[in-house]
């Protein structure tokens, strides 16, 4: 939703600012739209993929220090677990059991070690592929919105913030049932932020467009 929510934002005003500096028609917006859906999709997923294989790569880097420190140390390891254990308010002599049996296993212990020290489920990493695809389809359904009443035949701007301020208040309405504001309110918040750098940017199109050759 905060992708789409981006890409909603960023391509509108970006229509806007079209609209604000040129008076070249329809054609030169739709094109400036499209080439702001494609950069912005296609660098969101970029950004998400690097971000997300990094820390992939760090926990990986982290669990192999942790097995080589199982390896070197297993005692001192296993000493570790069971004070964790007991700060978590277990019977000290039912942690030092825990932890015995799950270094009985060294694929368990290290498994039990990262969960614990780290926070990480070894198993269950985020997949830089999967984050980049979503970053992208979400940013590209966004920046659409803006871009599709113009591909319909309109001429102005104003199909494009109708259905633009529209689905900024859907999209704030939306994100606020993880949140404890009502949806008026978070629908009502999105949709001026969306407007006011939309106006931003118009005027800023409006003020240097003439002047550009």
């Amino acid at each position: 939703m905060f992708g789409a929510m981006d890409g909603l934002v960023s391509n509108f005003a970006l229509i806007a600012g079209m609209d604000g500096g040129t008076q070249s028609g329809s054609r030169f917006i739709v094109l400036a739209g499209l080439a702001g859906l494609a950069a912005g999709a296609f660098s969101m997923a970029a950004g998400e993929y690097t971000s997300v294989a990094s820390q992939r790569e760090l926990a990986h880097a982290e669990i192999e220090v942790e097995r080589r420190e199982i390896q070197l140390h297993p005692g001192a390891e296993e000493s570790e677990l069971a004070a964790t254990y007991r700060a978590k308010g277990l019977d000290p002599d039912l942690a030092s059991k825990v932890a015995e049996q799950f270094h009985a296993d060294p694929d368990q212990a290290l498994e039990e070690h990262v969960r614990e020290e780290l926070g990480v489920d070894p198993n269950d990493l985020p997949s830089p592929l999967l984050a980049a695809a979503s970053s992208f389809i979400c940013f590209a359904v966004g920046a659409f919105v803006p871009v599709l009443p113009y591909l319909l035949g309109a001429g102005s701007v104003i199909p494009a913030l109708i259905m633009s301020l529209t689905a900024l208040f859907i999209c704030g309405a939306v994100v606020s049932r993880v949140t404890t504001r009502s949806w008026w309110y978070s629908g009502l918040r999105q949709l001026i932020l969306g407007a006011a750098a939309a106006g931003l940017t118009y005027a800023v199109g409006a003020l240097v467009g003439p002047g550009i050759g």
